[in-house]
């Protein structure tokens, strides 16, 4: 049964144009060709990514946070209480009237009660700015590195700059050092993505992310296997030329360099618009559509790849939105952080409690101002104590 599934996954005529099998892209004198058994050695390499991730956040990113002025912000703690610990965690961060009022009753605390420990509850679970500081400089050295890697891989192929290139004596092509390196590493940073993603900061496109993490991983396993490694080399080089430019302006703006992370922005954005949403699909998704049924034609692999690249082209239509609203945001001088990715509940604005306490803080001002104005006259205390702080710095 086994072999039957094996055989049948592995059948030439899914993966290889007409009249090519297996046997056509076995190593010869002149010629070396990518094999499946060789992604075999991307599951190493993704935990030691993990690794290395772990040392570099420790040795190098929270020294230059802490240099950068970055600090932890503390959150207020929840009292211990078993029963909505529970349903924290089991059932919902955000409960409904009606579980409030069975809440309330289970716990013996009043409903405001039951919703200022959801709060605060809720409020340690935020991600703090320097975890958020850590993981963009650990992205941001790989995204650099890799597409400085990429461009002195691809600087003096013929195919990067013809794309017809990509596809003269397909599938015989042999594979480079380079082309090699390029996508295991490549592959196991992604899959190192994909097992630290439950970990990482929660986001809003977290979703979206997990796709994009697994088309491109099924994306690059494919193009490996029937030697689509050409091709595979540009659409990688596409993807980091933006990354790279995104979580440099995250950097700077968790740093509170506003000017810096607004420069990388704006230069970020018309970058991801230019190859995500010009290149690629008209330059890239072109050349596999008409490009490879002029040499042979159209197989079960040529439509799955092209289905792939599309579902890539559908997030990136996505994120541009996200990204044209923060544009139309940052023009009207409203955008306060990153509508993309970042999801702050809290963060960037003080939660209830502090305006609940800010709230009866003003009250008893008021009423200290109403006192003194009865004894002293209109005289009186005109402004609120110097040593009283009416907000809170956010870290």
């Amino acid at each position: 049964m086994f072999d039957t599934l094996y055989e049948w996954f592995w059948w030439d005529k899914i993966w290889l144009p007409l009249n090519l099998t297996w046997a056509d892209l076995e190593d010869r004198e002149d010629r070396v060709y990518a094999k499946a058994s060789h992604l075999y050695v991307t599951v190493p390499y993704t935990f030691a990514f993990l690794l290395i991730r772990y040392l570099f956040e420790r040795w190098i990113a929270t020294p230059l946070a802490v240099s950068a002025g970055i600090k932890q912000r503390v959150h207020l703690k929840a009292e211990e209480n078993p029963i909505l610990e529970r349903y924290y965690i089991t059932q919902s961060r955000n409960p409904a009237k009606a579980d409030i009022d069975g809440l309330s009753k289970k716990s013996s605390l009043s409903e405001r009660q039951v919703l200022r420990w959801f709060r605060k509850r809720r409020s340690q679970d935020l991600p703090g700015i320097l975890k958020k500081f850590r993981e963009a400089s650990w992205r941001f050295v790989f995204y650099l590195s890799a597409f400085i890697g990429g461009i002195v891989a691809l600087y003096d192929k013929k195919w990067f700059y013809d794309t017809g290139e990509i596809w003269t004596d397909f599938p015989k092509q042999s594979m480079l050092e380079s082309q090699y390196w390029y996508y295991i590493l490549e592959m196991s940073f992604y899959g190192s993505l994909l097992l630290s993603v439950a970990f990482d900061v929660k986001r809003k496109d977290f979703k979206e992310q997990i796709i994009h993490h697994l088309a491109t991983l099924v994306l690059l396993s494919f193009s490996w296997c029937v030697n689509y490694i050409r091709i595979g080399t540009l659409v990688m080089i596409v993807h980091d030329a933006s990354d790279v430019l995104l979580e440099s302006a995250k950097l700077f703006n968790y740093a509170k360099w506003e000017k810096t992370c607004k420069s990388l922005f704006v230069l970020f954005a018309l970058v991801f618009l230019v190859t995500r949403l010009i290149i690629f699909p008209f330059w890239l998704i072109h050349c596999t559509w008409v490009y490879p049924v002029l040499h042979y034609p159209a197989f079960f692999g040529y439509y799955f790849f092209n289905m792939m690249l599309v579902v890539l082209l559908c997030l990136h239509i996505f994120w541009a939105y996200l990204i044209l609203c923060m544009i139309r945001k940052f023009m009207f001088g409203t955008l306060i952080r990153d509508e993309r990715s970042d999801n702050e509940e809290e963060d960037s604005s003080l939660t209830e409690d502090e305006n609940e306490d800010q709230h009866r803080l003003g009250n008893a001002l008021a009423v200290g101002e109403k006192e003194n104005k009865d004894k002293n006259g209109s005289f009186g205390c005109l402004s609120p104590p110097e040593n009283i702080c009416r907000s809170k710095t956010v870290y």
